[in-house]
């Protein structure tokens, strides 16, 4: 089954062909200078007064790091995320130091987990994000200071088969991609 975006347009090919698997290669390794660059195309997204509000705790698969993370991931999370060559904890910085609240902090951590999304995917990784994870447990296990949030986590690795996965997992991995329709989400008038 092609897992190609089916569009109105034509887009960007990497953006039609991105999309999030529950299915990893646990044979595929990762290092740090593989992501070195879906890292600086994290570091260099927008953000409100360029103020940068993102952080990023990285585990590969069997380091301490990684194996910190696995009991905090909520539901069947656990059931694949496991899989993935790496596991990525997006945080935002919500608050200065004052504690004063940044309110587009987790905007800005979306465009910059966006942009190593698709850097990802253009060297050859797939990336899936979950909020399925036990943030008060994250903040304990890895010292997240006050001001902090850990919001989404991601996995990264290669693809494997949909077969691999629990039934119910393979289901959803097989199922058609679709959205809503561009006429539901974009309005030049009143909604």
């Amino acid at each position: 089954m092609s897992r190609h975006a089916t569009t109105s347009t034509p887009i960007n090919p990497v953006l039609a062909e991105r999309w999030s698997p529950r299915s990893y290669d646990t044979t595929a390794v990762l290092t740090p200078a593989d992501l070195t660059a879906s890292f600086e195309a994290a570091r260099w997204s927008p953000s409100a007064n360029n103020s940068q509000p993102w952080t990023y705790l990285v585990g590969f698969r069997g380091d301490d790091t990684f194996n910190a993370i696995l009991p905090t991931l909520a539901g069947w999370n656990s059931a694949w995320m496991p899989n993935a060559s790496a596991i990525v904890i997006a945080i935002a910085q919500v608050a200065d130091a004052e504690g004063k609240a940044n309110p587009y902090a987790a905007y800005d951590l979306g465009q910059s987990v966006a942009h190593f999304s698709v850097q990802a995917h253009t060297d050859g990784y797939h990336v899936h994000q979950v909020a399925g994870t036990d943030a008060a447990a994250l903040k304990e296990a890895f010292n997240i200071p006050e001001g902090y949030e850990a919001l989404v986590a991601m996995t990264v690795g290669k693809l494997a088969p949909a077969s691999e996965l629990p039934e119910a997992l393979e289901e959803r991995e097989n199922a058609p991609r679709v959205r809503k329709d561009l006429s539901e989400v974009v309005h030049y008038t009143q909604f």
